[in-house]
């Protein structure tokens, strides 16, 4: 993968977490809660799975395995 290639894939993990994170924001707004830690949804809810899932993808840059925080 050349460099430009890499910076899109770079930018499209970092724009879908910006997206998650609104979507996140905007539940916890109309839920009145600062974090989703109080909400009764906290373990099942797949909002929070996939904001989980987005903020891994953009620090490993969708590779799998050995990432290390």
């Amino acid at each position: 993968m050349d460099k430009e290639q890499n910076e899109k894939v770079l930018d499209e993990f970092e724009l879908h977490l910006e997206k998650m994170i609104k979507e996140l924001q905007e539940c916890q707004h109309k839920k009145n809660l600062n974090s989703c830690s109080p909400c009764e949804l906290f373990f099942e809810c797949q909002l929070r799975k996939d904001y989980v899932d987005a903020v891994y993808n953009s620090m490993s840059k969708g590779q799998t395995g050995g990432f290390e925080f």
